[in-house]
């Protein structure tokens, strides 16, 4: 697949316009096309750095009322959080299965002990920060956002055919899709889906719902290290085999794709964020699901702007026949200020030294 995207437009008579992108060489085989979907901002509306705590320490023998409130603080920070033990850790793997991704080689890291959410963030949680910060996300300032094709109905594939991704022609450009309406449809919200995960968010939506609660977006060998859950070499957080017991560890396409998803998970679209358990750090949809934002650049020596950013994990739309993306050691990319129905986040928080 190319890492370029373009889009299908209309000439003045109405005749349908193609532009061809040229691809290089690849050995990766074909996949769902998400990290196609990018978009460009001005420089001086990237985010800027985050400070995640303060720096006010905690005296161990003089419990005054500001210590306490501080642990206070601190107690609802890590609330719904993993601790994830510090110590050395193997990432990334010799067996590379997208070459072009720069999933190897395996390589030894040292981490500090952090705190990660257990459950991807909500429309729930993110609606409750929308409501006190009253923020707007880059897919509502732009005014669309990537759907896919399953959840559009025909009248609107046909409105919407000249407006999709041309290297992925199942993604559609569609007007109004935004964490609320993720399909672009205002008939149909997320009343009815607020335990499952926002989506429609961009790399800078996610830090500024991380920095509101005074986290952070976790690094990438920080994420690795969780989704493995102490194993070394294993695909998969609870190990290598897909199916333990016969029974679905996560949410991912079956079937042919793109118009054969089977749903043998019982998720078409996305699945609550506490729908699976995946190792023993209780982390649940690690894998599978949505997408998660990590902190780091695709590759320091790119230059584009904006930058394009991590993310682990892949989603609900990934198949092992052309999109094997769901291991702990796969890894893609997309610009700051892209979104899809298929993009989301988890936070990470830092410990303090003195509350270890």
């Amino acid at each position: 697949m190319c890492d370029s995207l373009r889009f299908c437009s209309i000439g003045m008579k109405g005749q349908l316009i193609l532009i061809l992108v040229l691809c290089s060489a690849s050995s990766v085989v074909s996949d769902c096309g998400c990290n196609k979907l990018k978009r460009t901002i001005p420089d001086d509306q990237k985010p800027s750095d985050i400070v995640i705590f303060p720096d006010k320490k905690h005296h161990k023998n003089h419990h005054n009322d500001d210590d306490l409130l501080d642990l206070i603080r601190h107690t609802k920070i890590i609330e719904g959080m993993s601790l994830i033990p510090g110590g050395k850790y193997f990432i990334g793997t010799n067996e590379p299965f997208f070459i072009s991704d720069h999933e190897g080689p395996e390589k030894e890291i040292e981490i500090k002990a952090f705190y990660l959410d257990r459950y991807e963030v909500s429309n729930l949680e993110f609606e409750e920060f929308v409501k006190k910060t009253e923020y707007i996300t880059d897919a509502e300032q732009f005014g669309d956002s990537f759907v896919f094709q399953t959840f559009l109905n025909a009248k609107v594939r046909e409105k919407y055919k000249d407006y999709r991704v041309a290297a992925a022609l199942w993604w559609y450009k569609i007007t109004g899709a935004s964490w609320r309406y993720p399909e672009g449809d205002k008939k149909r919200g997320i009343e009815t889906r607020m335990n499952h995960p926002v989506v429609h968010v961009s790399w800078n939506d996610a830090v500024a719902y991380c920095k509101w609660l005074g986290k952070r977006l976790p690094t990438e060998a920080e994420w690795e290290v969780a989704c493995r859950g102490g194993r070394r070499g294993k695909l998969f957080p609870w190990g290598n085999k897909l199916m333990p017991k016969n029974e679905h560890y996560m949410n991912i396409w079956q079937g042919e794709f793109p118009d054969g998803n089977k749903v043998d998970d019982d998720c078409e679209g996305t699945c609550p964020v506490d729908k699976f358990k995946q190792n023993n750090y209780d982390l649940y949809n690690m894998v599978g699901n949505v997408w998660e934002w990590t902190a780091d650049l695709w590759d320091g020596k790119e230059n584009v702007k904006p930058p394009n950013r991590v993310k682990k994990g892949g989603s609900y739309l990934c198949h092992e026949s052309y999109c094997y993306r769901y291991r702990c050691a796969a890894r893609s990319q997309n610009t700051e200020d892209s979104s899809a129905g298929n993009l989301g986040f988890r936070c990470a928080a830092d410990i303090e030294d003195d509350l270890q």
